[in-house]
C-alpha cells in the first residue's frame, strides 16, 4: 500500500464530509436507533427503508416501547420489508435489554454480539457509530470497496478473502482519531453504495482512485470475485380470495410455522389451475379468476394466481372471516396483500 493508512482514512473522510447522504439514521448516534437501522437495512435498499424507519420509530421511539409492544404489533409495523425473522429478532432483542440492562444499551462489543439478531458487521457497526469504538465495520458494500481497492481477486465468500479484508479494514480504522470512528465506518459503507457501485463503478468521482489497484488493472468492474448463485427455485401459488361483505376469508399462521409465524394470510395452495384449484378449504365454491402476478424473495421466485370463490356456510375450518381494513392493520403476507389489489375498490 503505497499510500499510507491514515492518509487513506483523511481522504476518505475529507469526501464524506462534503458528500454523504442526508439519511435519519444518522442525525442521531442514539444506539438504539442505530441498531434499528442497521437491522433494517440488512439486505434491503436504502431507498426501500427509509418510509419503513421513520414510521417504526414513531411506534417504537424508544427501546422500552419496542420492548413492551406486542409482537404482532412489531411485525405489522414490520410488514413489507421481508425477511421477517429480522423484526422478531429485534423483537427478542429489545426484551432482553429491557430485562439484564434497565433499557440501557450495552456499550461492550461482546454483550452486543449475544443479542438476538446482532451479528460481528451490526455488533461493530453499532460500536463504531454509536460509541467511537475502534471496532472496523464491513458490510457488502465495504467488503466491494476494498475487495477492488487491493486488486483481490478470490472469491468474496471464502474466509480467507474476507479475513484479508478485515484486516485491511482493522488496520485503517486504527488510524482513525477519536470521535471520527462512526464517521469512517459510515464513510466506507457510503463510498461503495453511491460511487464504488457494483456495477459501473464512478471510479473517476472516488478519493481513493490514486491509490486503488484495481482501477489502476482495469479489474475494478468485474470486482469482487463471487462464487456461483444459487439456482432460483420456481414456486406456482393459487390465491382464493372469498368474501361476505367487506370480510375475507383467512389465517394466522400457526406460531410454530417454518416460515412468516404469526403473519395472516388468504386461503393459498401451491400449484396452478386453469379451473378449479384443488384442493381448497372445504366450503368454498364458484371459483373464477381474476388475475395473476409474480412476486420473487431471496432464492424463491412464486408465480401467482388469484381466484375468487364464495364460502358456502360461515365456517370455514381454520379460517376467520376479517374485515378487510382490520386485515390491513394485521401482519399481512405480501402474496395475500398483493392478491387483495385486484379487489381493490370493490371492498373496504
Amino acid at each position: 500500500m503505497s499510500t499510507s493508512p491514515a492518509e487513506l482514512v483523511r481522504q476518505l473522510l475529507d469526501w464524506y464530509h462534503t458528500s454523504h447522504r442526508d439519511l435519519p439514521w444518522r442525525r442521531n448516534a442514539d444506539p438504539y436507533r442505530v441498531w434499528v437501522s442497521e437491522i433494517m437495512l440488512q439486505q434491503t435498499r436504502v431507498e426501500a427503508v427509509l418510509p419503513y424507519y421513520e414510521r417504526f420509530l414513531q411506534h417504537f421511539p424508544t427501546v422500552e416501547s419496542l420492548a413492551m409492544a406486542p409482537r404482532q404489533e412489531v411485525l405489522a409495523n414490520w410488514a413489507g420489508l421481508g425477511y421477517y425473522r429480522r423484526a422478531r429478532m429485534l423483537h427478542d432483542a429489545a426484551k432482553r435489554i429491557v430485562r439484564d440492562f434497565g433499557g440501557q444499551w450495552p456499550a461492550d462489543y461482546r454483550t452486543m454480539r449475544s443479542l438476538p439478531g446482532i451479528g460481528e458487521y451490526t455488533a461493530a457497526a453499532i460500536a463504531s457509530i454509536a460509541f467511537d469504538q475502534p471496532r472496523a465495520a464491513l458490510d457488502g458494500n465495504g467488503l466491494r470497496v476494498l475487495a477492488r481497492f487491493t486488486d483481490d481477486r478470490r472469491d468474496i465468500r471464502g474466509a480467507a478473502c474476507r479475513r484479508a479484508l478485515q484486516v485491511l479494514a482493522g488496520s485503517l480504522m486504527e488510524t482513525v482519531l477519536p470521535g471520527q470512528r462512526g464517521a469512517f465506518t459510515q464513510a466506507l459503507i457510503e463510498l461503495g453504495a453511491t460511487v464504488c457501485i457494483p456495477r459501473a463503478p464512478r471510479c473517476l468521482n472516488c478519493p481513493w482512485k490514486a491509490a486503488c489497484a484495481g482501477f489502476a488493472s482495469g479489474t475494478a468492474p468485474e470486482l469482487p470475485v463471487k462464487g456461483r448463485h444459487r439456482t432460483l427455485r420456481r414456486v406456482e401459488l393459487s390465491i382464493v380470495i372469498a368474501r361476505r361483505g367487506n370480510r375475507v376469508l383467512a389465517r394466522e399462521r400457526p406460531a410454530d410455522a417454518s416460515i412468516m409465524p404469526g403473519f395472516w394470510e388468504l386461503p393459498t395452495v401451491e400449484g396452478l389451475s386453469g379451473a378449479l384449484p384443488d384442493p381448497w378449504p372445504v366450503g368454498l365454491r364458484e371459483v373464477s379468476r381474476l388475475g395473476a402476478f409474480s412476486h420473487a424473495i431471496t432464492n424463491t421466485s412464486y408465480a401467482c394466481q388469484v381466484y375468487e370463490a364464495h364460502a358456502e356456510s360461515s365456517r370455514v375450518s381454520g379460517y376467520r372471516w376479517v374485515a378487510v381494513a382490520d386485515l390491513r392493520r394485521k401482519p399481512l403476507a405480501t402474496i395475500s396483500k398483493k392478491a387483495l389489489r385486484f379487489v381493490a375498490g370493490t371492498i373496504n
